[in-house]
């Protein structure tokens, strides 16, 4: 931050305009301000620190209306108006605090409020552009650019006189807030938090480990199984937090180890005893089952031989049997033809004596020649009476045609009556046509319009006839589908019928199928306490 120019009007000893040029005096870098007491120096200094935060420092806040001289003229306002650049802004700060003043009209005094002004120079056209009027955005501004409080601002930059002590007798946390600010430690404060954190981590993470390796050693022990004889060497198990912790399960985990080992070698010496008399025993069972097998096959033929014993003369008597039926079998073709022929002797007979039942008393005992003569002669005359009948239905039907017309020519007749009659009509009334024509004219007129009207009508017509047939298509499509449906049904419950059949009558095959020693296909046991 650099000044430039101050001006303070009816300020403090000030009761006129006063103008400090601080550009000359930087000139030489540094520059002192000398005077006896009440000359006002310290005044220079509020003014500053006045147009930067809108207030003086130390107690002399608590007595801010006493800013105004008390020699100014009551017509002259106070203010303070600072030139000075942050950064690479060159900005002006004008401030007047809250005062009384002359009524411009009549007598009296009236309060003007605190004004505040933050105008920024434009580097290209050198003018001034007001920033703001508000007195707290105009702080907040200035406290953004100097980085600075008014509180530290007056301890740091512009100590008040008997303060230096009190800065220094300031906490330690006190002044390195401050100082932190001003020197921008913020850097090795992070690095600070970020060390901190790292070390949460490690310890975190180491605690986690030896957390594990305590579970580990938990489980080792655990897998390993209880040594008593190696209890009295085994070091207590320390907690997640003691260094040794490592160590510990280590040396707790050898133990374990050394105790596994010891059981497993008796462990591998019992399964080897175990398997060696399994092998044994093995054997003798082979050796018993084939023993057992060789027995029932004996017991067996003992069987069949004893059986096959006490059938041997019904053997011997089927054998004959067979012989004597092969012998016989040369002839039974002659004997099934021998049959045939007496069986259709008999059926011809039986057919003879039906047929002269049926015949005439004369004729049941007469000879072949006779019957074939005097069925020559009903045949002629079968075919003389077949010709009389013919004769006698071409008759009938010229008869029919005579009555038919007959009956046209009555019909004729009436028909010329009735002509008669119209052409009498017709010359009473030749007339009427001409009247009619004039009647039906105007729906000849219409009658684009009519045959319109007929094709709508006619299509609607056919709509519904499709819609009928639609409608019985739909009728008969829903009926089929009632029908599947029904038929699926049905289907659905013979085949669960026939499904449940099969899964009883499975549990019966499967009992069926076991064997003695044989394994169960559902459970694999060879025990068959109670099967289905």
């Amino acid at each position: 931050m650099r000044l430039h120019h101050l001006t303070l009007t009816a300020f403090g000893p000030f009761a006129g305009t006063e103008r400090v040029d601080f550009e000359r005096l930087a000139a030489d870098g540094l520059f002192l301000l000398h005077g006896p007491t009440g000359a006002g120096k310290t005044s220079v200094l509020d003014a500053v620190c006045y147009a930067l935060y809108g207030s003086v420092p130390g107690a002399r806040q608590q007595a801010l209306p006493s800013l105004r001289s008390d020699h100014a003229d009551p017509g002259v306002p106070t203010e303070v108006v600072l030139d000075l650049t942050v950064g690479d802004r060159r900005l002006e700060i004008t401030r007047r605090p809250e005062q009384e003043r002359p009524k411009r009209r009549g007598t009296g005094t009236t309060r003007d409020k605190a004004l505040s002004l933050l105008r920024e120079r434009d580097p290209r056209t050198g003018g001034w552009e007001a920033l703001s009027r508000s007195h707290q955005e105009i702080g907040l501004e200035i406290g953004r650019l100097t980085g600075m409080s008014r509180d530290q601002f007056c301890q740091v930059v512009m100590l008040p006189q008997g303060d230096f002590a009190r800065f220094l007798r300031a906490g330690a946390e006190e002044r390195a807030h401050l100082l932190g600010r001003l020197f921008d430690t913020g850097r090795f404060a992070a690095a600070e938090r970020r060390l901190a954190e790292r070390r949460a981590e490690a310890r975190d993470r180491l605690r986690a480990g030896d957390e594990h390796l305590v579970s580990l050693a938990h489980r080792v022990e655990q897998a390993a199984g209880p040594c008593p004889d190696l209890a009295a060497d085994t070091p207590p198990l320390p907690g997640p937090d003691d260094p040794h912790c490592a160590d510990a399960v280590l040396a707790r985990a050898a133990i374990a180890r050394v105790a596994a080992r010891e059981r497993l070698e008796l462990a591998e010496l019992r399964l080897a005893a175990a398997e060696a008399a399994a092998t044994r025993a093995a054997d003798r069972h082979t050796r018993a089952v084939r023993i057992a097998e060789l027995r029932a096959r004996r017991a067996a033929a003992l069987r069949e031989d004893h059986e096959l014993t006490s059938v041997r003369p019904e053997i011997d008597r089927d054998r004959e049997r067979l012989a004597r039926a092969e012998s016989a079998a040369t002839v039974l073709p002659a004997l099934q033809v021998c049959a045939e022929a007496r069986a259709a002797h008999e059926a011809a007979l039986g057919a003879e004596g039906e047929a002269r039942r049926r015949l005439p008393d004369d004729l049941r005992e007469a000879g072949e020649e006779h019957l074939v003569a005097r069925e020559r002669a009903l045949r002629e005359e079968i075919g003389r009476l077949a010709a009389t009948r013919e004769a006698v239905r071409e008759a009938a039907a010229l008869e029919r045609d005579l009555a038919a017309l007959d009956a046209e020519e009555a019909a004729d007749d009436r028909g010329a009556g009735t002509l008669d009659i119209e052409l009498e009509c017709l010359r009473r009334d030749r007339r009427t046509p001409a009247a009619e024509i004039a009647e039906l004219a105007p729906l000849a007129a219409r009658l684009p319009e009519l045959t319109a009207l007929l094709g709508v009508a006619c299509t609607r017509r056919d709509a519904a006839r499709r819609r009928d047939g639609l409608d019985a298509m739909v009728r008969q499509a829903e009926a089929s589908h009632l029908a599947a449906e029904r038929a699926a049904a049905d289907a659905r419950t013979r085949w669960l019928d026939i499904r449940e059949r099969r899964l009883d009558g499975l549990a019966a095959e499967l009992a069926g199928a076991l064997r003695d020693g044989a394994p169960c296909a559902v459970c694999g046991s060879t025990e068959h306490p109670g099967p289905a």
